[in-house]
């Protein structure tokens, strides 16, 4: 089985259960200050996992792009990627475990055609918050999974959230393929790490509220929600010992082989460097190509963009590539999901423009990084030292953006060493710091839905329509970001706004607020809602009925919320920085005063 069928057999087989088919979210979460990146297939859904009615209905399915950058360093071995795409589908209130387990068991055997025999299952052994869920069990086993293959497992490996410190979280159970390797201990389970069980599918049954007395009490509406990774599925399926050896992955290692002369499997760092190109090109490629996509910064998501580009780089070096060689995977790459994905063959130019202009300024600036280098290693010969310290050896990474492999590849030239030890001190002691911050930015978990973040949600409307009044109809929103305290709008703009500028659009804004509109909440489908003039932010999401929110006379957009009841409840609103965000995308970050 291939790629491509699996996606369209998950598809098809729950929406003969009933389930709506959903397209995939944007990779820029809207208005979450949470997370960079969409990271799986419920984040976008959890308004409605929270309560609010989804406009197509209370079951849902989907195949929803997703980034996860946490274990970068590990992409290169057997199975870890930066970007993959998560089957998913969800019940939000309707079904629960007595329909999902047969469903899973059906899907897996029938649909997949894998033996009974090779099923291991794991569900929550239960603890001092809540019980053993024996019901799962029960199920499984009335299902054809042999006792001996259920696995009874504790919080870490069998229970999901709440994302935050409080909010819905539940036990889950999961699948995984026996591989037929022998049992490492008597105890040997799905818990190990020594390659026996490997895991396929995950259904994740919320039931609990936990409150901020950590207290877990029953959720008023029960939901459902799976995630089965398509590579690694594939990769079980195909019968492969690496995910980069399936279909997945052979146009790009194909080309990789044509450009460098070298082949796959050839040597350990052969093998490792062509699945860091193909990986971070891929991840690069939808990032670029999602229709709320950024470019690479030296912030947020750009920053993490900038980084799988140069490391793809920096990798094409040892492969001896020449320069476009990324460009030329990124065609590939649009090829082979533009079927699924329209949107990287509509903002393909964007793409092989922005990884060509990414890799020119990466090459100044190993141009930058090597005289600097230079200059270390005169003074040093100068003092008769043979050994680059771990703290110069940083600044030439922090402060010129100079890798640590070039260091060293270069100081080996140069019969030096790199008191590589003392790098990855001074490496941790960054990242402990950036984390530390990171931790602030992101703490509280999931989008924050309070009656603050509804009313600054509700202003990025209002923004949004002010902008279009002064700067033109051409401007159209490229992302959202929103805490508590605070909103930030990116939108398409080519210049810095003037001052004059500035303060006309908070005025409109300010009026708009005076005007206390009823916010109305309409739902019709996405074809009449674009008859009637309502914006359409990130179209390729939508199912065939939208909410459509009209805020008077002067908004009318496509949206899923949460907001205000009437423009009056704002407050005054008040610019406080407009700044670049990225190439030919503008930021406004502004308040709400009361």
């Amino acid at each position: 089985m291939k790629a491509d069928e699996l996606r369209q057999k998950y598809l098809e087989f729950f929406k003969s259960k009933g389930h709506s088919v959903i397209a995939s979210a944007s990779l820029i979460p809207e208005n979450d200050p949470t997370v960079l990146f969409t990271t799986a297939g419920m984040h976008p859904l959890v308004p409605y996992l929270l309560g609010a009615k989804h406009p197509v209905g209370n079951r849902l399915t989907d195949v929803q792009k997703c980034v996860r950058t946490g274990d970068i360093d590990e992409v290169g071995d057997a199975s870890h990627l930066t970007f993959f795409e998560m089957l998913g589908n969800w019940s939000l209130g309707d079904y629960f475990k007595n329909e999902m387990i047969p469903w899973s068991y059906e899907f897996l055997t029938k649909e997949l055609g894998i033996s009974p025999d090779r099923l291991a299952v794991s569900v929550f052994e239960g603890d001092e918050d809540c019980p053993r869920d024996v019901e799962s069990a029960k199920l499984w086993e009335k299902c054809g999974i042999a006792k001996e293959r259920i696995f009874f497992l504790p919080k870490k490996n069998n229970w999901w959230g709440p994302a935050g410190i409080t909010g819905p979280c539940g036990p889950d159970t999961e699948m995984f393929i026996d591989t037929g390797k022998p049992k490492c201990c008597d105890s040997c389970s799905p818990a190990c790490d020594c390659g026996k069980y490997l895991e396929i599918w995950n259904d994740v049954f919320m039931q609990y509220n936990k409150n901020a007395d950590g207290k877990y009490e029953p959720l008023a509406q029960k939901n459902v929600d799976t995630g089965m990774g398509l590579e690694r599925t594939i990769c079980v399926l195909q019968g492969k010992k690496s995910v980069y050896e399936t279909d997945v992955f052979k146009g790009a290692l194909d080309l990789l082989e044509k450009l460098s002369g070298l082949k796959y499997g050839a040597s350990d760092e052969i093998t490792k460097a062509m699945r860091i190109i193909s990986d971070h090109t891929r991840t690069a490629v939808f990032i670029l190509g999602d229709d709320n996509g950024v470019t690479p910064s030296n912030t947020d998501q750009g920053y993490v963009l900038r980084r799988l580009i140069r490391r793809a780089v920096r990798f094409g070096r040892k492969l001896n590539l020449d320069k476009g060689a990324l460009s030329a995977l990124a065609e590939v790459y649009i090829e082979q999901y533009k079927h699924v994905y329209g949107e990287l063959d509509r903002n393909k130019d964007k793409i092989i423009k922005e990884l060509t202009a990414e890799e020119e300024k990466f090459a100044k600036t190993l141009e930058q990084g090597i005289k600097e280098f230079e200059k270390v290693v005169f003074f040093l010969e100068k003092a008769g030292q043979k050994k680059i310290s771990g703290k110069l050896a940083f600044k030439l990474y922090d402060t010129f953006g100079f890798p640590i492999e070039i260091t060293e590849e270069l100081a080996k030239e140069k019969g030096m060493d790199v008191d590589k030890e003392g790098f990855d001190k001074a490496f941790e002691e960054h990242q402990q710091i950036s984390h530390a911050g990171a931790e602030q930015k992101f703490k509280g978990g999931l989008a924050d839905h309070s009656v603050e973040t509804a009313r600054l949600h509700t202003a990025t409307h209002l923004l949004h329509a002010a902008l279009r009044k002064v700067l033109g109809v051409e401007v159209g929103q490229k992302g959202s970001n929103i805490t508590a305290e605070r909103l930030r709008f990116d939108f398409n703009f080519g210049r810095p706004m003037t001052r004059e500028e500035l303060i006309e659009v908070e005025n409109i804004v300010n009026e708009y607020i005076k005007a206390d509109a009823p916010i109305i909440c309409e739902e019709k489908s996405y074809a009449d809602a674009k008859a009637d003039g309502a914006i359409g932010l990130f179209e390729n999401k939508y199912g065939e009925q939208v909410k459509v929110y009209t805020m008077g006379t002067f908004s009318k957009e496509i949206c899923g919320g949460p907001h205000a009841a009437h423009t009056g409840e704002l407050g005054r609103f008040k610019i406080i920085k407009e700044q670049s965000s990225s190439s030919g995308v503008r930021r406004i970050k502004a308040i709400l005063e009361y």
